[in-house]
């Protein structure tokens, strides 16, 4: 069967649900992330921070998204890991918009019969094919700044 004469429900189960998440500013520059499935995030870049701030959460979400990939790669392959860290350093631009021009994700992982190769290996296939959020960062983005109505704050 080729692509144009899949079934709407073939082409419909390929299809990646878009993520959403609603930010609620809580004062200063302290954010609330809520995702659609009720998850919070706080995202803060006031003086005194209790969270995490925006740059810091991106990092972040690179380093949780492969290493999600490696985790299930390498027990795929029948090596699990028994301790996993990740370390991820973002080098950033001196002028605004003070954009990461480089980020070193340093995969540091023990188990039994674990190589460093097979580490090595799962950790490229992460970066290269898996991790969306490394594919995100490599990629054209269009990014759309919409408004909405005041009466939606409520």
């Amino acid at each position: 069967m080729t692509a144009s004469s899949k079934s709407p429900a073939e082409l419909a189960a390929k299809v990646v649900p878009n993520k959403t998440m609603q930010i609620t500013w809580l004062g200063e520059q302290r954010y609330l992330g809520v995702s659609a499935s009720g998850h919070q995030l706080l995202i803060d870049n006031s003086p005194v921070k209790i969270g995490v701030s925006p740059m810091e959460a991106l990092l972040g979400a690179l380093a949780t998204c492969t290493a999600y990939d490696v985790v299930e790669i390498m027990n795929k392959r029948r090596t699990p890991l028994s301790h996993y860290r990740i370390e991820v350093e973002g080098e950033r631009a001196q002028s605004d918009p003070k954009r990461y021009t480089r980020i070193t994700v340093r995969h540091i992982a023990a188990g039994a019969g674990v190589s460093e190769e097979q580490l090595v290996r799962a950790a490229a296939l992460s970066h290269e094919k898996y991790c969306s959020v490394a594919a995100s960062l490599s990629s054209e983005i269009v990014v759309e700044a919409r408004l909405g109505e005041a009466s939606e704050l409520g």
